[in-house]
């Protein structure tokens, strides 16, 4: 069987309580063997923990606060949770965190004070970042490049951008996650996708959401990260093994994982 890992999945959302252990195993079975769980703000560290407790060889908990989650009365006790969470046990990586302006764009400074003091907290400790970036490939890459002294690694997860962004993001020392949206008929990231070495790319599912075709309309799980794989496949024209491990690897080297 191949061996997967789904680099982004909310596995200790809502909408999986009825069937949480079950989904994991599911995926288990599937071949996706390592499941990382961003966070997004304080209501979720605890479902998201436990649920690390309940799979501890299989899902593998990240402290961050969601951009989504940055709020003018409340960022700032939230980051000191955060802080607090980071440097006082083991963590997989940094986030979710970067900037989104598809939803808000008011509380961008306050987004870009979150993100940069997160960024400085992944450098301190040594662990790859998540990156949001949702209609703001600019702004994240602009705070990256800022950031960036060598000690600064990661993942643009779901990936949507040009071939420039691409580059840029590759240039800085991140990879490149890839979701669903690479199986929807109307995406462009195919078409930028192709052009990117696959040394460059992770899987992921962003699980509940974004769920590949023929899972559309439906509730996404770490179980489809094979079929994101087979499109993946077919848009580099390699065979599904190739990345398979090519991606595993890709993941445990951003995690740190020996092989």
């Amino acid at each position: 069987m191949l061996t997967f890992i789904d680099t982004h999945a909310h596995l200790y959302s809502p909408k999986f309580e009825n069937d949480r252990h079950e989904m994991v195993k599911r995926a288990i079975r599937a071949g996706v063997t390592r499941m990382y769980l961003p966070n997004i703000d304080a209501e979720s560290i605890e479902p998201m923990l436990e649920l690390e407790q309940a799979f501890p060889e299989n899902c593998f908990a990240m402290m961050g606060l969601h951009p989504g989650s940055v709020q003018p009365d409340t960022y700032e006790q939230e980051l000191d949770l955060v802080e607090k969470q980071l440097f006082a046990r083991a963590w997989a990586g940094v986030g979710e965190t970067g900037i989104d302006l598809y939803w808000d764009k008011s509380t961008l400074e306050i987004q870009k004070i979150a993100f940069s003091r997160q960024i400085e907290w992944a450098k301190q400790l040594n662990l790859p970042i998540i990156i949001h970036s949702r209609e703001s490939n600019k702004e994240c890459l602009e705070l990256v490049r800022k950031g960036q002294d060598g000690r600064l690694r990661g993942i643009f997860h779901c990936f949507s951008g040009t071939l420039d962004d691409a580059k840029a993001m590759i240039d800085l020392g991140f990879m490149l996650g890839i979701g669903g949206t690479l199986t929807y008929a109307k995406s462009e990231l195919p078409a930028v996708i192709k052009d990117v070495p696959l040394e460059h790319i992770v899987l992921e599912t962003d699980s509940p959401y974004l769920p590949p075709v023929p899972y559309r309309g439906k509730r996404n799980e770490s179980a489809y990260i094979p079929v994101i794989a087979e499109m993946l496949s077919e848009v580099k024209v390699l065979p599904t093994a190739q990345v398979a491990r090519v991606t595993t690897a890709n993941a445990l080297r951003m995690f740190g994982v020996d092989a």
